[in-house]
């Protein structure tokens, strides 16, 4: 199983549509929504996740599950009830966000502090939902050092939690390489749920050593998804021809033509500037679409841009079964 991740101000539904439609995606996680002592109005889980109102799935098809950031339990399983109202494929929970001010405020990574914290705002949700609503988590492996990790995630299936991502790094880690993939087994050969790997992820080599080194099958795919959106479709099937550029040049007209539907102008440039800066790590042509776009903010020469690219034959949406099949 493959596993989409959350990324603030990154992985947002528009990005999720585009590299879902490309396959080898078996479900998402939403960017968390934030909960700090009131009951959020539906408008705000339809913001973060507007594929609620398509079944709790993207264009093609991928389940996403809401993920929730809070420290309060009763707060948070009040919102979750409220969530589940509307259909989501799951809630997660965050415990890895490691932004200072939302660790000031008790939330993300600094909940791994205090594993009975994580206990009791995991059985408060679960105990919220409707018992066929799954709840996972996502953690790091700890706050200043790991030496908590296997007490947290305990802590987390304890609570309830039906399936936890490892992001193999700690808060003081931050997102600087290496992700420590092998203090992922002490963790997964505590538990009896489905422990999945998450932290630099790149290639079809990375997941492979990833999944040698924590002994997980399944993985979850960040930025390495964002810069090869072709990733998690090789990883399901190696040895398939990669994506190129070509089959990429649809999706970037795509995601343009959403970013336009959604964003004030002066705020389009920069959502399509941001993808390719992670493109250009692997392809060359988005190297050179960035340097000649880096400078642009009139959106309207990024449509006269997008305009004057080839125009290959549209990226097929392809079924995760037409993936399992391959």
């Amino acid at each position: 199983m493959l596993l989409l991740a959350p990324m603030e101000g990154l992985l947002d539904h528009t990005l999720r549509d585009m590299l879902t439609r490309v396959g080898g995606i078996d479900r998402c996680v939403s960017e968390f929504i934030r909960v700090t002592g009131t009951l959020l109005p539906e408008k705000a889980f339809l913001r973060i996740v507007p594929e609620l109102r398509h079944g709790g799935r993207t264009h093609a098809g991928v389940p996403v599950r809401a993920q929730l950031m809070g420290s309060d339990p009763v707060c948070l399983a009040e919102n979750a009830a409220r969530l589940a109202s509307l259909g989501p494929a799951g809630i997660d929970l965050n415990f890895g966000c490691p932004a200072k001010v939302v660790n000031r405020h008790g939330g993300g990574a600094a909940l791994l502090q205090d594993p009975s914290q994580l206990s009791g705002i995991v059985a408060a949700v679960r105990r919220a939902v409707p018992a066929g609503m799954p709840v996972s988590a996502k953690m790091r492996l700890g706050f200043h050092d790991a030496s908590l990790a296997v007490e947290c995630a305990l802590a987390l299936q304890d609570g309830g939690a039906e399936e936890l991502v490892v992001h193999a790094r700690t808060r003081a880690d931050g997102y600087r390489p290496p992700a420590y993939w092998e203090r992922i087994p002490a963790i997964r050969e505590a538990l009896h749920i489905p422990v999945v790997a998450n932290g630099e992820i790149w290639t079809v080599a990375d997941a492979q050593r990833c999944r040698e080194v924590s002994g997980c099958e399944h993985l979850m795919l960040g930025r390495g998804m964002v810069s090869d959106p072709g990733l998690a479709w090789a990883i399901a099937a190696p040895g398939r021809k990669a994506i190129g550029w070509a089959e990429l040049q649809p999706l970037l007209k795509a995601f343009w033509d959403l970013v336009c539907a959604e964003l004030a102008p002066r705020y389009r440039p920069g959502r399509l500037k941001q993808w390719l800066n992670y493109l250009r790590r692997r392809f060359p042509e988005a190297e050179a679409a960035y340097a000649e776009l880096r400078v642009v903010n009139d959106p309207r020469r990024i449509d006269a841009w997008l305009q004057a690219m080839p125009s290959p034959a549209p990226a097929p949406v392809r079924s995760l079964d037409a993936v399992h099949a391959g």
